[in-house]
């Protein structure tokens, strides 16, 4: 590659050589030419390189270089956007690895990006593919959530894959929803939409939502097909309406749509079902009479009618019918023939249909499930067994459904032992399970005796629990012996314990323990920590002691408990356990550390953060960026700011990588500290790694330059960050309009104020307070007043911060009517007067004398505002001043109760002596 674009250095800009990296056609040169092209000097880490970079790999099924090329992407500094995510998640969807397909997923949600709707539709599409309707669904709604706020708006193929998946699942409402929001887009269903809705509303017993989905279909044009046909006649089979069904035959030839023995089977049963035997009967003559009568699935339609209806002797007579004519048998319509001697309860006979179905060959699974069951239900045990014994020795190959069945027999019918010597036999006679059929049996036992914990019945009780137990415990041995065996079991707690399904985990783990098998410390950990999600923390320390009692335990179950702990509330447990964990020796895990510091950190508990930080620090712990930025972070809430720049520093001399939150963070250190200078750096610093700037940081800085008053800086800061293609968002507004604002300079804020709300951005009502203070500032009252009433039309309710500030700019100018006049216009609306206001306004009555005024605004706001010593000293002042002695000995009685300092100093009418 480098010989080949030799000539091409130094002479490609950066969007040429993206060009070209997407013209490559294959992910190897793909490879190559991007590795080249990271060696040019113009190049600069791109969201939009390493996107056109996965989309080559995601084609050729290069998952793995995908995550490689996204994680260094990550490592860069560059943040992806909604595209590069979207192309990674179709790189997963295209091959079928939903886990980490849906891991990425909820990754890209909680960094706030939206994937684009062909990304959605990939996902979508390969979840329905392999019947992960659930996860469609999920998909769905988060979709619906992001529909407004991203602009994520579904076309005709994510409808038709929703509706879908809602029907296979049988969720009518929520599909009916979906096809009202495709209609409301003006997008026209395919015939096979409309067919899964009727069908599914047909088995609802939604009649008149059937009949309009079907006129809908045919107003559009869409001729129906033979399932849809069905599902109208299932319907007017439930109806009775024998008249509709003829008209729909009707307009079936009408359409030219093809009438075969499906059709005239499915008429025969919906007379059947509706009790017109006759018409069943007659129709099914008409169709022998025709010369039609020659699938053998038209007589076991007409069995059927009758087995339904409960006829078994004239389902009997079609079965013989059907042999009279030389009708070749199969499997289906033996099998419908053992169903009917099932349902009659005769053994002989279905053990005689079985017998001949065997002569044709070895009878499938369904067969037997039918056979088996009809012993079980007839308390025939032995022969159950017998039977079970016998399809091994005539190697009947047992799927996963009969094998579940008959386990799920074996431990229905108290028969204990027979459940472990029936897999042993299984496992002698050569018969390998698969682990995935053995997981599905444990997971049913556990399942079963959940559910048996409900009854009511101690006995019935603890038998049960006996023959789940002991199930389980055949069953596990069987798993345990096969390699991997113990993984497996493990991963099958981890998958309970993620689905919410905590007992039933917590009922295998304590059965691999009973077995003297260790569970690993990852499945004990992801059970605590899913007790920890559901606050069950009484659980969670039960399982941690056992688990701590049983076996040695490692760093991840401790490191589990101190989540657990977290999340319910117990911070000082948390961190004792913590700590014990680390004199102990055990490894503590970034993730861990990151989360008991935060919450240590939210309960002001900032000692402690420290004597972690001082932990990690001289116990040489590995830590990462996060974990770094988490401890800079306490530092800077407690206001230990010199802390704060101590672990920086440590951060840069052993080496962790710098992200954007870090500089962000230090931002905030330096600049709280009074050191922008610094601040600045740290903002530059950012830059020169070649980190992508975000809105945040530039808001950070803009904040910070505002209180400063350096609004100089603050409005080139704003104009480059614009310049750069960054569009500031209302918190960035807001921050330059309060750096005017600071400097007492109206017009330049105004100016903001039009340009912000020109970009489409609503001003809130901390725009309108910067606005308002900045005309207050100024002394530009009637604009501040302005302010106030175009807040109050745009729907936004003042609060007293903004009358306060005109107010203030009033009294320092001595326009006390002036001030009074607003306080009286924020009372009409309902505003109450705060603490810092009432001061102001008492303080200009007391120094200019108006003492009734001031006297008035005390007995009005003193029992909605707490003790104030300035207040109550003017309070007693005033009081003294005019002869109300009583009163005023009261003040100075609430004075010393309340513990406020009485103010002597102060004196009445003091601006209005001579100086």
């Amino acid at each position: 590659m480098r010989e080949a674009m030799a000539s091409f250095v130094a002479k490609l800009t950066f969007r040429e050589m993206c060009v070209v990296l997407r013209e490559q056609r294959g992910w190897r040169q793909a490879h190559d030419f991007f590795s080249w092209m990271k060696l040019q000097l113009c190049y600069e880490p791109s969201v939009v390189a390493y996107t056109i970079l996965l989309r080559a790999y995601g084609n050729a099924g290069k998952i793995e270089l995908a995550e490689e090329a996204f994680l260094e992407m990550l490592e860069a500094g560059v943040e992806p956007d909604a595209v590069a995510c979207g192309t990674l998640l179709c790189a997963y969807a295209r091959r079928g690895r939903h886990g980490d397909m849906m891991l990425f997923y909820a990754a890209t949600r909680r960094r706030g990006v939206a994937p684009p709707v062909s990304a959605f539709n990939f996902m979508l599409s390969s979840l329905q593919k392999h019947r992960l309707h659930g996860k469609v669904i999920q998909l769905w709604k988060h979709m619906m959530e992001m529909e407004e706020a991203n602009n994520v708006v579904p076309n005709h193929f994510t409808y038709t894959v929703v509706i879908g998946s809602f029907v296979k699942e049988g969720l009518l409402e929520e599909a009916m929803d979906v096809m009202g929001k495709m209609r409301a887009s003006r997008l026209i269903p395919e015939e096979a939409t409309y067919s899964c809705l009727i069908s599914l509303s047909s088995r609802h017993g939604r009649g008149e939502q059937v009949v309009m989905l079907y006129e809908e279909m045919r107003a559009h044009g869409i001729v129906p097909s033979n399932y849809t046909c069905a599902s109208l006649l299932a319907l007017y089979d439930k109806s009775e309406d024998y008249s509709k069904a003829l008209s729909l035959f009707s307009e079936m030839e009408r359409s030219r749509v093809v009438i075969d023995e499906v059709i005239y089977g499915i008429l025969i049963r919906i007379y059947g079902k509706i009790g017109l035997y006759d018409n069943a009967q007659r129709t099914f003559e008409e169709i022998d009479s025709a010369g039609l009568l020659s699938d053998e699935q038209t007589y076991v339609a007409m069995a059927q009618v009758h087995m339904n209806a409960r006829n078994y002797d004239k389902a009997l007579q079609v079965f013989g019918l059907m042999r009279s004519r030389n009708v070749k048998p199969s499997s289906f319509s033996y099998g419908a023939l053992l169903r009917c001697h099932v349902a009659r309860e005769d053994i002989a006979a279905a053990e005689d249909v079985f017998r001949a179905l065997c002569k044709y060959g070895l009878p499938d699974v369904f067969c037997c499930n039918d056979l088996l069951r009809l012993y079980v239900k007839l308390g025939q045990l032995e022969k159950a067994s017998a039977f079970i014994l016998k399809m091994r020795k005539e190697d009947i190959q047992l799927d996963e459904a009969l094998c579940m069945t008959v386990m799920e027999v074996c431990c229905k019918s108290g028969m204990i032992a027979d459940a472990d010597k029936i897999l042993k036999e299984m496992n002698n006679g050569g018969v390998t399970m698969k682990s995935s059929t053995m997981v599905s049996m444990i997971e049913m036992y556990a399942r079963n005796r959940t559910s048996v914990m409900q009854e009511q019945d101690s006995s019935s009780k603890a038998l049960a629990c006996q023959t789940d137990s002991s199930a389980l415990n055949a069953a596990l041995k069987s798993l345990l012996d096969t390699p991997g065996g113990s993984s497996i079991a493990c991963q099958l707690i981890r998958k309970l314990a993620r689905e919410g399904r905590t007992c039933e985990a917590k009922f295998l783990h304590e059965q691999l323990t009973q077995l003297g098998v260790k569970p690993e410390d990852s499945a004990t950990a992801t059970l605590i920590v899913q007790y920890g999600q559901e606050q069950k923390l009484h659980q969670a320390e039960e399982l941690f002691e056992s688990a701590s009692t049983s076996f040695p335990i490692g760093a991840p179950v401790y490191n589990a408990m101190v989540d657990a702990l977290c999340k319910c509330g117990n911070i000082e447990e948390a961190y004792r356990l913590f700590m014990k964990m680390a004199d102990q020796g055990h490894s503590r895990d970034v993730v861990t550390i990151s989360i008991l510091v935060t919450h240590l950190t939210k309960h002001g508990k900032f000692q402690e953060v420290e004597n972690i930080i001082h932990g990690c620090f001289h116990g040489e712990v590995e830590l990462d960026t996060v974990v770094y930025n988490t401890f800079i972070k306490s530092m800077l809430e407690s206001g230990k700011l010199y802390s704060a720049v101590n672990i920086y520093d440590r951060m840069i001399s052993t080496g962790v990588r710098r992200s954007l939150q870090t500089f962000n963070i230090m931002i905030s250190v330096y600049g709280l500290g009074g050191k922008l200078d610094k601040a600045a750096e740290m903002f530059a610093a950012a830059q020169e790694l070649g980190l992508l700037i975000d809105e945040k940081i530039y808001t950070n800085m803009l904040n910070f330059y505002g209180k400063a008053g350096r609004h100089q800086e603050a409005s080139s800061l704003f104009d480059r960050m614009k310049e750069l293609g960054i569009m500031p968002g209302k918190i960035s507004f807001n921050s330059m309009i309060n750096a005017y604002a600071t400097s007492r300079l109206h017009d330049e804020a105004e100016i903001v104020f039009q340009e912000m709300q020109s970009h489409g951005q609503v001003p809130d009502s901390t725009t309108y307070l910067a606005l308002i203070r900045s005309y207050s500032e100024s002394r530009c009252y009637s604009k501040a007043e302005k302010a106030i009433q175009m807040m109050l039309s745009s729907g936004i309710t003042p609060s007293c911060p903004h009358f306060s500030h005109l107010i203030i700019a009033f009294l320092k100018a001595d326009q006390i009517d002036e001030a009074q006049r607003i306080c009286g216009q924020m009372q009409e609306i309902g505003v109450a007067v705060d603490l810092a206001c009432c001061r102001a306004m008492m303080r200009a009555y007391l120094e200019h004398g108006r003492v009734d005024e001031g006297i008035s605004l005390f007995e009005t706001t003193r029992g909605s505002l707490k003790p104030d010593s300035f207040i109550l000293s003017a309070a007693f002042h005033l009081y003294e001043h005019s002869g109300s002695e009583p009163e005023a000995g009261d003040v100075l009685e609430a004075i010393g109760l309340h513990g406020a300092s009485f103010l002597r100093s102060l004196k009445v009418g003091s601006k209005l002596e001579p100086t």
